[in-house]
């Protein structure tokens, strides 16, 4: 079939290359967002599908709004029997949508989990496991039907970021045969239950305050694991501040909640903390102990949050 694919962040990546692989589709255009200032520098970059495209040289465009009358006549003209969606952060309207078939792959097994961060939420509510659907287009955010599902365990250790690139690579094993069922008529979609529906909403600064005196370490290592490394989980140990990147669990608090443990580990109101990887403010990457040794940061040394209140 022809295809048209609207997307814009790299979780569409491994779809477009699979359509793109599999030889019996062709992708009529692309659509995603405008370029937009990135980097230190701030140069404008186009987004990972729009480079994508333009590297394979396929029809690409990047309009501010897609239901403009020019854009909904440049999709028209280019013919697609189909539309792909994958994460292209623009609300479609029925204009662009016409009578063709329509599918999105979301990341979440619908209806856990409707809105924009699915994935951090699912680390965050300390989900055994998620994984992705591909669902009709419906007016009200991520209630279409769903077409299909596959699913994946989540690691303890495993971060939003790493998580992401999973559940990436696991699109194209539900948006094929999708398009496939549509094809020889054999859609089998099924209705999502609203009763057990979750909201995913997005992440503000409030939700990566971490402070060890109130929060159990399982509660700081699913935190620290959802909204890292951005915005990420910083605290203050003495007087350096430090964003905290992969942590573990380690039994029962060791000293006062909220300090520095003898052995490195992080007493908190229930359990205790190990970091594995920090950052501390300024600098790169590495191993607690490495910080440990630079720090010099003595047992009973408070672990407060840095995180300011507020966000949404």
């Amino acid at each position: 079939m022809r295809i048209g694919f609207l997307g814009s962040g790299a979780f569409g990546l491994p779809t477009l290359e699979a359509l793109l692989a599999a030889g019996d589709h062709e992708v009529a255009i692309v659509v995603s967002q405008p370029d937009r200032p990135a980097g230190r520098g701030l140069k404008e970059r186009p987004t990972p599908i729009a480079e994508f495209a333009l590297a394979r040289g396929l029809p690409l465009r990047r309009p501010s709004d897609v239901n403009a009358p020019a854009e909904v006549a440049a999709i028209e003209a280019a013919g697609p029997e189909a539309l792909v969606i994958v994460a292209f952060g623009q609300k479609i309207a029925p204009a662009v949508l016409g009578t063709r078939f329509a599918i999105n792959l979301h990341g979440s097994l619908l209806p856990r989990w409707r809105g924009a961060a699915p994935i951090q939420r699912a680390i965050e509510a300390g989900d055994a496991e998620t994984g992705v659907c591909v669902i009709s287009i419906a007016e009200r955010m991520d209630a279409g039907v769903v077409h299909r599902a596959a699913s994946t365990p989540i690691d303890p250790l495993e971060t939003a970021a790493e998580l992401h690139d999973r559940l990436a690579a696991l699109g194209p094993s539900v948006v094929l045969p999708t398009l496939e069922d549509f094809r020889l008529g054999r859609l089998a979609p099924s209705v999502q239950d609203e009763s057990l529906v979750t909201r995913a909403r997005k992440i503000g600064r409030a939700d990566t305050r971490v402070d060890p005196a109130e929060l159990s370490a399982a509660e700081i290592r699913r935190k620290t694991h959802a909204f890292g490394p951005k915005p990420g989980c910083e605290v203050s140990i003495g007087p350096s501040r430090v964003k905290l990147l992969r942590v573990r669990e380690d039994g029962e608090a060791r000293g006062v909640p909220g300090t520095l443990g003898t052995d490195g580990s992080i007493a908190c109101r229930e359990g205790s903390l190990v970091p594995i990887e920090v950052q501390p403010a300024g600098g790169r990457p590495m191993r607690w102990e490495e910080f440990l040794r630079g720090a010099r940061v003595a047992a009973g040394t408070r672990v407060e949050p840095m995180a300011a209140e507020g966000g949404g």
